[in-house]
């Protein structure tokens, strides 16, 4: 008699090598739980090598999704249950593992050679390596192709068909249809029959041999989460990157341009803009970084929102065209998505070390506005709020989101565009009197002519302008008053976004900052720690540079200040330099999201002393 347990919240990954098909499973699996109604957040985990050496441990290939009935932030930091393809996955997995967790092993792929790629001294499915939880073993990919035995398909084929069966298993495993899965395999392979019943064959086989086994006793079921009516659609941080340049272009009346190099982890920006040329949006796949941030500063001049996008790499072949943008004071979008260096470094892998470069990687005194998405959702709202910007202040704007959360997914609650504020951009057209140079009072921005608009021909360029006119200028006093003008502008922009608010008491005994994706990790950890009554508030940067203007204040109401980063302490520069505090860093660079644990830790080591 099989018996249901209804859990709160459950931790799953499968891995395998690069080509098993890992990802695909893992993107299914996010569907189902969705559809039932949980809350979820996933991490995708692959090699930089596009097939690395089957059986390796740097080949190794995983997908993990934190779902849930409560509220989910981190996908997670202990696994309750890991699918794993061949002994490598094993490897790399089971330290992540939680006591009593469960395994699902392939015990096919646990052969002699196999074992000593993964290098185990011995079988670890007949020693004593994995006492202390609930292996299932499971001839994954035999069963599967005795479940294909009457297909026409060839046998490398049959075998690609077995992370479907091990897909099976867990939506046995877990309570889910497989409805979506079956409607996604006919969509999928709808001019391959045979595809299709093979691998509808093979789901099935799975969820037929999980249900009919006698080891698997249990199955689990995690309820609906309590969700804010409305529409939700699953997303990554690409795709609403992507989605917020095209609501800011229509909210401001202007053609979308994008001008980009494919770089990993930012190209799928470019592949989502590619499909809606519908909302007046062009893609422009450069030949370089530096045509790509050029054709897009040059549409920016010509009336379109101006846009391109890359990563670290790509940041530093832009740099000369973006100080060219902040001479020519013209607005420019530039989407970073950082990922693990220096160089090419581990280009699957995230990280936050870029935020340096982003303020200050720049010939001469070239402020520049920053802002960091801190979720795969929020990066919505912060790509229209960078393009707002942009457009109001004649700006270069730089947004910062990473590997994590541009290809990690969650639910999304799809925003009523007529809430959607409108983003009022004025451009001259009287010719009378037009100084190129002249500034709003308000902003400082300067007020741009499109080209083309008759009798306001005016100078552009990236030498200095003099104040008001446009015209070159090498005066020494103008060129300091025009680094003042420029630096000033900047500052302004604190005006006109919204200040974080503090979670927690406005005083305490430690402040914890963070920025970008760390928010995550550190509100998960926050709910412990204050849950436990210790005087530990919370302040997350939206903006930083400029920063927020009550966060000096704050700073002055702790004994300490933590702030917790996917690198060697750069904010923390940044905040001793601006407000003299002795602020402490916890910094860990693996390529991965900060772990809850972690930053507990930290909190606990800090509040001791």
């Amino acid at each position: 008699m099989k018996k249901m347990q209804v859990l709160q919240t459950v931790t799953i990954r499968f891995a395998g090598d690069s080509g098993d098909g890992m990802q695909l499973v893992g993107d299914q699996f996010t569907v189902a739980v969705a559809l039932a109604g949980n809350n979820l957040l996933t991490l995708p985990d692959y090699p930089s090598e596009i097939r690395a050496p089957a059986g390796t441990l740097f080949g190794v290939s995983g997908f993990q999704i934190q779902f849930s009935s409560g509220s989910v932030h981190t996908p997670g930091d202990t696994l309750d249950v890991l699918v794993a393809m061949n002994p490598a996955a094993l490897q790399v997995n089971l330290k992540q593992m939680k006591n009593n967790g469960i395994i699902i092993v392939n015990t096919d792929a646990f052969n002699e050679r196999n074992l000593e790629l993964a290098q185990y001294g011995s079988n670890p499915l007949k020693d004593n390596l994995l006492d202390g939880y609930q292996v299932f073993q499971v001839p994954i990919a035999s069963l599967n192709r005795e479940a294909l035995k009457e297909s026409s398909l060839s046998l490398k084929a049959k075998n690609r068909s077995r992370n479907f069966f091990a897909l099976g298993i867990a939506y046995w495993m877990f309570n889910c249809s497989l409805d979506n899965t079956l409607n996604w395999i006919e969509s999928k392979f709808e001019s391959k029959p045979d595809l299709i019943d093979a691998n509808k064959k093979a789901l099935h086989a799975g969820y037929d041999y999980a249900l009919s086994a006698e080891d698997f006793s249990t199955y689990y079921k995690v309820e609906k989460a309590n969700k804010r009516p409305g529409k939700y659609r699953n997303i990554t941080g690409n795709k609403a990157v992507a989605l917020g340049m095209i609501t800011a272009a229509r909210k401001a009346d202007k053609k979308l341009f994008l001008g980009s190099y494919p770089i990993t982890p930012a190209s799928d920006i470019l592949h989502e803009l590619s499909k809606h040329h519908n909302f007046d949006v062009i893609t422009f796949q450069a030949e370089d970084e530096i045509a790509g941030v050029g054709s897009a500063l040059g549409a920016s001049y010509a009336g379109a929102l101006g846009v391109t996008t890359t990563s670290a790499p790509g940041m530093s072949l832009k740099s000369e065209f973006t100080g060219f943008a902040v001479m020519a004071e013209l607005p420019l979008v530039i989407i970073n998505v950082q990922r693990s260096g220096p160089s090419t470094g581990m280009p699957t892998k995230t990280e936050q070390a870029d935020l340096l470069q982003s303020l200050y990687g720049r010939g001469g005194e070239a402020p520049v506005p920053v802002i960091a998405a801190a979720s795969a959702t929020d990066c919505f709202k912060a790509t229209f709020e960078a393009c707002r910007i942009a457009l109001e202040f004649a700006t270069p704007v730089i947004l910062l989101s990473d590997e994590y959360i541009a290809n990690g997914a969650e639910p999304w609650l799809i925003p009523n565009l007529e809430e959607v504020p409108e983003i009022e951009v004025k451009c001259a057209t009287n010719p009378e009197n037009y100084q190129p140079y002249e500034r709003d009072p308000k902003t400082l921005a300067r007020m741009m002519a499109l080209p083309g608009t008759p009798g306001l021909e005016h100078c552009i360029g990236g030498l200095e302008k003099e104040d008001v006119s446009g015209n070159v200028s090498y005066d020494p006093e103008n060129h300091d008053r025009m680094v003042r003008l420029r630096d000033k502008k900047v500052r302004t922009i604190a005006d006109y976004v919204d200040d974080p608010e503090i979670c927690g008491e406005p005083e305490g005994d430690l402040l914890v900052i963070s920025w970008g994706s760390t928010y995550g990790s550190v509100f998960t950890a926050m709910e412990e720690i204050q849950n436990r009554g210790l005087k530990v508030s919370w302040y997350h940067l939206r903006w930083i540079h400029p920063l927020p203007q009550n966060l000096g204040g704050y700073i002055k109401n702790f004994n300490k200040v933590l702030i917790p980063e996917i690198n060697l302490g750069q904010l923390i520069k940044i905040i001793r330099s601006e407000y003299l505090v002795d602020a402490k860093g916890f910094n860990s660079v693996r390529g991965l999201p900060l772990r809850v644990s972690d930053i507990i830790e930290a909190i606990e080591a800090q509040l001791e002393g």
